[in-house]
């Protein structure tokens, strides 16, 4: 694996990108849909930041919590996409 990969600037800076991705849709998002999109943000962040601990050597009941936190955060986008 590259040695960039494994230092984790590499997910920090797509977790910066998506911080500001939420803000964005926060702010300037489509009305009546935000709550859909900062799920599916949040299903992704949660996803880079078990890589990211996984590569940091975190315990494994954090990675698990992280794991189903974007598990939740991605039923609750698939229910909002159901739903419109």
């Amino acid at each position: 694996m590259p040695s960039w990969l494994e230092a984790g600037p590499a997910i920090e800076a797509i977790l910066v990108i998506i911080a500001i991705e939420a803000l964005a849709v926060a702010w300037r998002g489509p009305r009546g849909r935000i709550a859909g999109w900062l799920a599916n943000l949040a299903a992704g962040a949660f996803l880079l930041l078990a890589v990211r601990g996984a590569l940091a050597g975190a315990p494994a009941a954090w990675l698990a919590a992280l794991l189903a936190a974007s598990g939740l955060a991605h039923g609750i986008d698939v229910l909002f996409r159901i739903r419109t």
